[in-house]
């Protein structure tokens, strides 16, 4: 299984890095724009399978589990460290279906501080799962679909 997703992240890491390499503003294509959408959305996918345990941990609708806490939040982390390559390319000038609101390159700065917000309560997750601290693992799962929160409301489409 390991071996699987370190391959899936390297072909995307690869696939991304070169549209970006090929023009740091936007993208040529409307191929180009389509595998960029397609990239992001995997991303947000992993990310959001990485979440629904926590969540259900959080309702107590699982029971506490430190390891998955801490486990889930590595993978956000490096997940949420992929962001900010993601959206180097500008996919606006096509009409590629998309759940980005174009707001995203008008206000990169802000976009880039809710990525690295999230990353940083992904972090905060670990610290608390290594800590064991279960007085406060719900606060920690909070904080990050708190940061998720930030990022959809100002750009995700609904």
């Amino acid at each position: 299984m390991k071996k699987i997703g370190l391959g899936i992240c390297c072909a995307l890491a690869l696939s991304v890095s070169g549209m970006a390499n090929a023009d740091e503003h936007g993208v040529k294509s409307e191929k180009q724009a389509k595998t960029a959408i397609q990239f992001r959305k995997a991303v947000f996918q992993l990310i959001r399978s990485n979440m629904g345990p926590l969540g259900a941990m959080a309702k107590g609708n699982i029971p506490y589990d430190p390891l998955v806490m801490e486990k889930n939040g590595v993978r956000m982390e490096q997940l949420g460290l992929m962001i900010e390559d993601y959206f180097v390319p500008d996919t606006t000038a096509f009409a590629v279906p998309s759940d980005a609101e174009d707001s995203i390159w008008t206000n990169k700065a802000d976009f880039l501080a809710k990525s690295n917000d999230f990353i940083a309560a992904a972090k905060n997750l670990q610290e608390v799962a290594a800590a064991k601290d279960e007085a406060n693992y719900r606060k920690a799962i909070g904080g990050v679909g708190a940061t998720c929160k930030a990022c959809h409301d100002d750009y995700k489409k609904d």
